[in-house]
């Protein structure tokens, strides 16, 4: 099948100079969504049709299976699906969709299809309490479909009707050019109406069928930020409830956000206000504290990441402890039974197996080794002003508090650093190291005190 995606609209009740099939739900263009799920259809032929802000959106969703018509003027849906026209093939039906409509699932699109087969024109609908604004499905005494006319155009009979037009449509491809060309403007908006083709399809003996969502949410639209953030928690809440089918523990389904796809192993929980973007693996028996933000990460079975622990782009083994506020930048990589603690960062480094930086620190570009202990206050200096520079520290290590380490450097397996060092040249294995000091006490030494005013 072909299948054509609308994407040329403004949004001008989004009041924002992006387009608005690119406005953001779960972390994804409205757009991308639609298409991911176009995807899984395996069309032959996939068009999106761009109008406003056509650069940006060709940028954002561009791909090699991915056609697209321009629409330079919006002169309605049935103006859109002209244009791409030409893009399509004319042997297998076409399927109509929409780029602000992100929420629709391929098993409700199969079944439209399966309805409509090759032959048939098939229209989603729906059946909702309060119909007002969309365009209403009307039926002949037999309940075959006469026609579908739009809110502003229909008489107060047909506004009582309360099965509606969800836009989505799959039609003949080889009559569609000619149906298209045959619609008129006469109407309250003035623009060429895709729902008008039903009438022609009527008109030249093609049985119009429908077939219903399960949810009545797949059929929804955004038109303006208050539809996004409504269509955002719907997800969230399809997404929580999966998860908990698959046997996750969630503190409140209501507080996680997932702006990705979320994998997760046996026994996982994860508590309140957690945040996962990108893709993001969860071993068997990892728990997950509050608060928490994790981004295109692996996490270890049976580590434990406590709350307010940032994560991006970084990789932890098993049994490791992680927080709380704890930061894993770009490039982290966490051995077994490792352990970050509060207030440190790691950027672009490896920790070995039961390697421990517990308080205060920060290790960049750095390999530390096995078992190797970083006291509190340490820092590895791995910028010049101009490059960076690697620290390597072996197995066994003992780094003291308030150590600073001037990259490029090497300790080896088993040294001793004193606290308050600066190792700026390498150390050989099981040495001791620390800048020499002389402490002086006074015994006659009295505090100053305050002057009473």
């Amino acid at each position: 099948m072909n299948i054509v995606i609308l994407a040329a609209g403004m949004g001008k009740r989004m009041r924002s100079a992006l387009p608005k099939v690119l406005h953001p739900l779960a972390g994804w263009p409205l757009l991308s969504h639609v298409i991911d799920t176009a995807r899984t259809l395996a069309p032959t032929r996939l068009v999106v049709v761009v109008g406003h802000g056509a650069e940006r959106v060709r940028q954002a969703v561009g791909a090699p299976d991915v056609q697209f018509a321009a629409q330079d003027r919006q002169f309605g849906t049935g103006h859109a699906v002209q244009q791409a026209l030409p893009l399509l093939d004319p042997s297998v039906p076409t399927l109509v969709l929409y780029g602000d409509v992100p929420l629709t699932r391929a098993n409700t699109l199969k079944r439209l299809l399966n309805a409509a087969g090759s032959e048939r024109y098939g229209v989603l609908t729906v059946t909702v309490d309060d119909p007002t604004g969309y365009g209403r499905i009307v039926r002949d005494a037999k309940d075959s479909v006469q026609k579908i006319v739009e809110q502003k155009d229909a008489t107060q009979v047909e506004l009582k009707i309360a099965e509606i037009n969800t836009g989505i449509v799959v039609t003949p491809t080889r009559q569609l050019a000619d149906w298209l060309a045959s619609l008129k403007n006469d109407n309250s908006q003035g623009e060429f109406y895709l729902t008008d083709v039903v009438k022609r399809a009527i008109d030249a003996g093609i049985e119009v069928v429908t077939a219903q969502p399960d949810a009545e949410w797949e059929t929804l639209g955004v038109n303006s930020k208050v539809q996004l953030a409504e269509l955002e928690r719907v997800h969230q809440r399809n997404v929580a409830y999966a998860l908990l089918e698959a046997g996750v523990t969630l503190a409140d389904p209501a507080r996680i956000d997932v702006r990705g796809s979320l994998e997760c192993g046996a026994d996982v929980s994860i508590d309140v206000n957690c945040v996962f973007e990108g893709r993001v693996t969860l071993g068997d028996d990892v728990s997950i504290g509050p608060n928490c933000v994790i981004r295109n990460a692996v996490i270890g079975a049976g580590t434990r990441v406590d709350a307010y622990t940032h994560i991006e782009d970084a990789t932890a083994g098993a049994k490791v402890v992680l927080g709380p506020y704890a930061r894993l930048r770009p490039g982290a990589t966490l051995g077994d039974e490792a352990h970050v603690g509060n207030f440190v960062e790691i950027k672009n480094a490896v920790l070995g197996r039961g390697a421990k930086t517990n308080h205060l620190t920060y290790i960049g570009d750095a390999d530390i080794g096995a078992r190797t202990n970083v006291g509190a206050g340490t820092i590895t200096c791995n910028y010049d002003g101009a490059n960076k520079h690697r620290t390597i520290i072996g197995d066994d290590v003992f780094v003291g508090s308030d150590t600073q380490l001037v990259a490029p450097v090497r300790v080896a397996n088993g040294v001793t650093i004193a606290a308050g060092t600066t190792v700026w040249k390498d150390v050989g294995e099981g040495e001791l190291v620390l800048n020499e000091k002389n402490q002086v006490s006074r015994k006659d030494y009295v505090r100053p005190t305050k002057k009473k005013i």
